[in-house]
This record gives C-alpha cells, sequence and structure tokens, in this order.
C-alpha cells in the first residue's frame, strides 16, 4: 500500500509542476506555434544565406557581364563543359531554385510574427510575394480598412481582406515586432528583385538553352520549368506526367464560385499554346503539352537539333491535336421521306423468294402436330415429363410421314416454259412409239443372227398392202348346197 502511495503523491508533483511552467509561459506572452516554439525575433544567419553571400553576387555580375555581351551561337553549340555561358544557366537556374525556398523561409517568419496584427490574412493571401506586399501596405496601422489594397491584390480578395480585417482578432504589434517584420519585408524584396533578373537572363537565353523546348511552351514558361525542375536535366528525367503540374498552387476559394478556379493546372498551363486552347480542352490538352515537353527536353539534354525544328514538330502535332479535338460532328445527312403511295408494298418474288419462303415456312407435318382430335387423347413420344404430343400425327393411316405440300406452294411454271413443255409433249406423242424390247437383231435358221431394219421391214409390208389390198373387194360364200350371187 506504501508503493501506491509514493507513485500518486508523484504524479500529483508531476502535475503541480506543469501546470506552474504554462503559468510562466502565459506571464511571459508572445505567440507559440503549434510545436511548442515562441518565433525568433530577428532572421539567424542561418536563414539569409543567400542575401549578400558570394555565390549570389558572383552569378549576379555573371549575368550582368553575359547581358552586355551574350555569346555567339556558335559558342553556345558547343559541349557543356566547353561552354561558360551554358554553366552559367544552369547555375542560374539553380541559384533561382534556392532563391525561392529562402523567399518562402522569409515569409513564414513574416507570417509567424504578423499573425499577432492579422491572423486571418494567411488564409486570404496564400501566395508569399503577394502577402509579403499586402504586409506592407496594411502595416501595423489600427484601422486596416482604409489601406489601398487595389494595386497589390485581386478585386476579390482585397474584399475579403477589407470584410474580414473589422472583424479580426489581432492587436497592434509593438515598435520592436515590426521593425522585424518591415526587415523581413525589405529582404523579401530584394530576394524577389534577384530572382526576376536571372528569371530574366535566363528566358533570353532559352531560345540558344533549350530551343526546342522554348518552341512549344515559349522562353517564359520553360524558364519557370527549368527553374522549378531544377535545370535541364531533372526535367528531362522527370515522368512525362508530372511535368504540367511544375508550379501548381494553392488556389484561392474565399467562397466564390469554384468555376473559374483551375485545379491541377501549373507553368504549362500558362503557355500560349494553352490559353489559345477552347476552354474544354485545355485541361486534357496540358498534359499532351507537358508530354511533348519531356521529349523535347531529352532532345536539348543531347546537343541535337539546335534549330528547334524537333520543337516545331512537336507543336505542329499538338495543334493538329486541338483542331481535331474542337472540330464539329460530321453533319447528319438529312434523307427525304420516300413518295406516299396508296397500293401495298411490292416484294421481291422470283426463286430465291420462294426458297427463303419454303425454309421458314409450316410444314404438313408440323400442321397436323398442332391439330387434335376432338374427344379423343393425343399420342405423345418422349419419357418422364419430356413429352411432346403428336396431335393428329398418324391418326387414321397410322404413317407419321407428311403427304404432299400444297398446290399453291409449289413452284410455278413461267408461260415460255409453259408453252416449251407443251411442244415437247406433242412432239413426244405425235412420233411413233418404239417398244422398249424393241431390238434389231433376228434368228434365222440359215445365219443364226442377223441384224435387220425393223422400220423398213414395215415399210415393205405396208407397201405391198396398199399394192394388193387397196382397192379389193369382199365376197359372201354360202354353205355347201345352197346358191349364192355375187
Amino acid at each position: 500500500m506504501s508503493g501506491l502511495a509514493d507513485e500518486l503523491l508523484a504524479d500529483i508533483d508531476d502535475l503541480n509542476d506543469a501546470e506552474g511552467e504554462e503559468a510562466e509561459a502565459d506571464e511571459t506572452g508572445g505567440l507559440v506555434l503549434e510545436g511548442g516554439m515562441k518565433p525568433a525575433d530577428e532572421l539567424d544567419a542561418e536563414d539569409r544565406k543567400l542575401e549578400g553571400s558570394k555565390r549570389m553576387a558572383d552569378i549576379l555580375k555573371e549575368i550582368e557581364k553575359y547581358q552586355a555581351n551574350p555569346s555567339t551561337p556558335e559558342a553556345m553549340s558547343l559541349p557543356a563543359h566547353l561552354n561558360p555561358e551554358y554553366t552559367l544557366i544552369v547555375q542560374a537556374n539553380n541559384l533561382s531554385v534556392d532563391v525561392d525556398n529562402e523567399i518562402l523561409v522569409v515569409h513564414k517568419f513574416i507570417r509567424d510574427h504578423y499573425a499577432a496584427k492579422f491572423p486571418e490574412l494567411e488564409q486570404l493571401v496564400p501566395d508569399p510575394a503577394q502577402y509579403v506586399r499586402a504586409v506592407r501596405v496594411l502595416a501595423n496601422t489600427e484601422d486596416p480598412t482604409k489601406a489601398d489594397l487595389a494595386g497589390v491584390l485581386p478585386p476579390a480578395v482585397v474584399m475579403s481582406v477589407l470584410i474580414t480585417a473589422t472583424t479580426t482578432t489581432g492587436q497592434t504589434l509593438t515598435d520592436a515586432q515590426w521593425s522585424a517584420v518591415e526587415k523581413a519585408c525589405d529582404l523579401a524584396d530584394k530576394l524577389e528583385e534577384a530572382r526576376k533578373k536571372i528569371f530574366m537572363y535566363v528566358s533570353s537565353r532559352m531560345n540558344v538553352l533549350a530551343p526546342n523546348l522554348s518552341a512549344i511552351v515559349g522562353t517564359t514558361t520553360a524558364a519557370k520549368l527549368l527553374g522549378v525542375a531544377g535545370g535541364l536535366g531533372p526535367l528531362a528525367k522527370m515522368p512525362a506526367c508530372n511535368v504540367h503540374l511544375l508550379g501548381a498552387q494553392k488556389k484561392i476559394a474565399l467562397g466564390f464560385s469554384a468555376y473559374t478556379q483551375r485545379r491541377h493546372t501549373g507553368f504549362v498551363f500558362q503557355s500560349d499554346l494553352i490559353q489559345q486552347t477552347p476552354a474544354e480542352y485545355q485541361l486534357k490538352v496540358q498534359r499532351t503539352v507537358g508530354a511533348k515537353s519531356v521529349l523535347a527536353a531529352r532532345m536539348d539534354l543531347e546537343r541535337t537539333r539546335r534549330d528547334g525544328s524537333y520543337g516545331e514538330e512537336l507543336r505542329e502535332k499538338i495543334e493538329k491535336h486541338i483542331d481535331r479535338l474542337a472540330a464539329p460532328p460530321p453533319a447528319k445527312t438529312t434523307k427525304a421521306l420516300p413518295l406516299p403511295n396508296d397500293g401495298p408494298k411490292k416484294r421481291r418474288g422470283g426463286k430465291r423468294a420462294r426458297k427463303a419462303k419454303e425454309a421458314y415456312a409450316q410444314t404438313e407435318l408440323r400442321k397436323l402436330q398442332n391439330r387434335m382430335a376432338f374427344g379423343e387423347a393425343e399420342e405423345e413420344v418422349g419419357a418422364f415429363d419430356q413429352t411432346k404430343g403428336l396431335g393428329m400425327i398418324g391418326v387414321g393411316t397410322g404413317k407419321v410421314r407428311a403427304g404432299m405440300g400444297e398446290a399453291k406452294s409449289r413452284a410455278k411454271l413461267s408461260k415460255a416454259n409453259k408453252l416449251r413443255t407443251a411442244a415437247l409433249t406433242r412432239a413426244a406423242q405425235g412420233g411413233s412409239s418404239t417398244s422398249g424390247t424393241a431390238t434389231s437383231l433376228t434368228v434365222t435358221p440359215v445365219q443364226g443372227f442377223e441384224l435387220t431394219n425393223s422400220a423398213a421391214a414395215a415399210q415393205r409390208v405396208k407397201e405391198a398392202n396398199e399394192r394388193w389390198f387397196a382397192s379389193g373387194n369382199f365376197s359372201f360364200v354360202g354353205q355347201k348346197g345352197t346358191s349364192s350371187r355375187v
């Protein structure tokens, strides 16, 4: 029991110590973040690696040098290890990525410190550059609604910011806090200016660095893609399905209509090729443009087709694809109605129609099966429950074979065939009929078998009869003992 009591007392002491620490934190005051850390009063040296660094100064100096004296196209066509400006462009691209990261760090510092004055501004303006400009305009005034945000934020966002500023729970910052925020805003402006300078230089050299990629999306979009991807090499190795998402940002909803909000759109969506496409096909075309951009970047990385012809071919294919999508469907041909007629419709006749009719006609056997005698049970075939009735098949005759078909279902002869058949019949009936057992061989006692002409013999008999008996008279001969007169 003593052990349990000691553990309970130790737990109570721990709870008291924790309550004391929370009270001390409340007395010190200040904004505490979610992780339990209070934001720093000033930007550390680690957060300001680029501003005033030798690397950034050297690259900006080299950019100014090549802007004054650009390299010739022959020099830019050389391999990467022999072209110093190509190396500078790659370094400038990498520097722009680092500048963007440092701008995000400075934006986080400003956001953490200005949240005490206007905590809702972070949700209303998620873009870092717009947020810094809005903080500079709103400043540390007691009435934020008097600030002019017309040229800093979009009109819809300006309305939301001004309405939210009237009901905000923030408090005015102290002079030290506002001074730290102002210094961070100045640093963000310097970094933004350096980023724009690098971006303009890289954009001007895109036609030489990545001619095929620039032919598809333009120099501005090509520079943005290289800056976000980290150079031409990482962009060429990137999956095609991820390219159109480069540069995608969180959209500002603000409770307004979401119809105009385009999700999953990045720098590729801002290119002229996508903007000229009808709105219903833009999301589909941007995936095609992203895939073709990867192919063009790989061609530029290999330093082949430096004239940009490959990129122009890909752009033509994309334009043909857009034309196919936007093409109207084929017009339906209007079929004229048939002429109305009062008579019956003429159906096809002839041998083919008769054969088809006979093939699907009801047979005589089926007709007999469907008939039943009144008051008599029909015969059935089959077993168990699978039986079929025979109807009147075989009734009276006992035969199951069907009789001849009806006369109307028989094939009819045409008039010409009837005349021909009648002529053949008359010729057969008019001629002499010869027995099937007649032969030209005769048997004589002298020569044995002798070949004779029966027709010639019959003709000789007929001629003899006509000669001897044609004009003969008959007389009556009486019985013996009687007299007769001729």
